[in-house]
């Protein structure tokens, strides 16, 4: 089973119409990724990440809403990895409420190595912590 995480709904997350404002999805999944890592045992912060001479910059997100989302929801929000490549991973989102989908989305992210801005290698740890989570999920072996 996939890692999944929930995340309340805030005030702050909230537009005008009272329903979450666009671009605070990402911020729920930006935070189930860090909750992902640490679930992982990778434990990667911003700070361990630039102390080794590399960023993880998101280079493509998306979120589609498929339903409304309010003040105090409580979101379960599914993680999965869809791909890992040599430089590069894509986590995948699936938000619901109550068990109904509200949105999912897409998170790229590309290792950079901070000297020379140019994207590098994924440390071998990294890539090899979410092929695995990525394998065991899809054959539906991992409890979170």
């Amino acid at each position: 089973m996939p890692f999944q995480f929930e995340s309340r709904v805030r005030y702050v997350d909230t537009d005008a119409s009272g329903r979450i404002h666009y671009t605070s999805m990402l911020r729920h999944f930006e935070a189930a990724e860090i909750e992902l890592m640490r679930f992982l045992g990778l434990g990667l912060t911003y700070v361990d990440q630039d102390a080794r001479g590399m960023q993880f910059p998101r280079v493509r997100v998306d979120c589609t809403y498929t339903a409304p989302v309010h003040f105090e929801d409580l979101l379960e929000i599914t993680v999965s990895v869809e791909r890992v490549g040599a430089s590069s991973y894509t986590l995948g989102f699936d938000a619901a409420v109550e068990r109904t989908a509200v949105a999912q989305g897409r998170i790229v992210v590309v290792c950079v190595d901070m000297a020379t801005g140019r994207s590098r290698a994924l440390p071998e740890t990294l890539a090899d912590a979410l092929r695995e989570y990525q394998k065991q999920t899809s054959a539906g072996v991992m409890n979170a």
